[in-house]
């Protein structure tokens, strides 16, 4: 039984139901399920914000690092979804794939007193993501710093003809400096490569001078074992031809059949002696043999 209201309507006849608790045949009440809705649809709101607000996404080649309430937790978040406290929790994400860091052109003097500008690459990559935060305010800039200063460093230590022909060691040594500041910052490096040597155009044209002077007495040096080969050679033939004394005519006669091809000219040759001899011998009749004669005591 329903406990009448006073107050009630007319229509109903003076009775009436308490607001809320529905009709006779609604036990619950319209009203109280709404409320539970209502409810239940903030709470799931208040549930995705939460979820929207906390959800982080870290890539395949980042790394995760928390603060909370500015103090490091000790877990480094890997890649995919990962929840913080929101308001409370910071998070901070580091990549690791290899950076490529050209480092501009540094001036120096090398140390046999050539002023050069020189600049390079460096290749690196974080290896400790909270050391990488923690122990050091940007360190791109930071290794980017120390390469110039390296940079520097090594070209007052090395010679002209080291920075042009033996760069292998320079990047060694190079690589050495920069990377034992860097391990303490979490930051590995893997290769440094120097570029480009720009030299004053006055030493450019001295290399000149000196290569092509080089060049020359090369071909000089060349050129005197030719002729000294030559030579032996034309000793050896003159030796052959001292025993037959025909050869030399022949060798000559056969250079002027070779000139004579090239070009019709005169040429004005000298005659020997020798073979005019030989044809005026080789013209003159035999002689007659001359009579026998007898001796008186015939």
């Amino acid at each position: 039984m329903h406990q009448p209201v006073r107050g009630g309507s007319p229509l109903s006849g003076g009775r009436g139901y308490r607001r809320g608790t529905g009709s006779p045949s609604d036990p619950w009440g319209a009203g109280m399920v709404e409320e539970l809705v209502a409810a239940g649809a903030a709470l799931a709101c208040a549930g995705v914000v939460y979820v929207a607000a906390a959800a982080r996404v870290v890539k395949q080649y980042e790394r995760g690092v928390v603060f909370r309430l500015g103090r490091l937790r000790p877990e480094v978040r890997g890649p995919g979804l990962t929840l913080i406290v929101p308001g409370v929790d910071r998070l901070r994400k580091v990549n690791l794939q290899i950076v490529t860091m050209p480092v501009p052109g540094q001036e120096g003097i090398t140390r046999d007193n050539v002023t050069v500008r020189v600049d390079a690459v460096v290749y690196f990559r974080v290896t400790s993501p909270a050391d990488a935060v923690v122990r050091v305010e940007d360190y791109r800039f930071a290794v980017s710093q120390m390469a110039q200063t390296s940079l520097r460093s090594i070209i007052g230590k090395s010679e002209l003809d080291d920075l042009l022909s033996n760069r292998e060691k320079l990047n060694q040594g190079l690589e050495l400096m920069i990377d034992s500041p860097a391990v303490e910052w979490g930051v590995t490096i893997d290769r440094v490569e120097i570029k480009d040597v720009s030299l004053p155009e006055t030493m450019k044209r001295s290399m000149a001078r000196q290569a092509e002077a080089d060049r020359e007495r090369r071909a000089r040096v060349i050129n005197a074992d030719a002729e000294l080969q030559a030579s032996k050679k034309l000793a050896e033939a003159a030796k052959e031809m001292s025993e037959q004394p025909a050869a030399l005519q022949l060798r000559l006669l056969q250079t002027v059949v070779a000139v004579a091809a090239e070009k019709n000219s005169t040429l004005v040759l000298p005659f020997p002696v020798e073979l005019l001899r030989f044809l005026e011998r080789a013209q003159q009749p035999p002689a007659a043999p001359a009579p026998e004669t007898r001796s008186s005591q015939d």
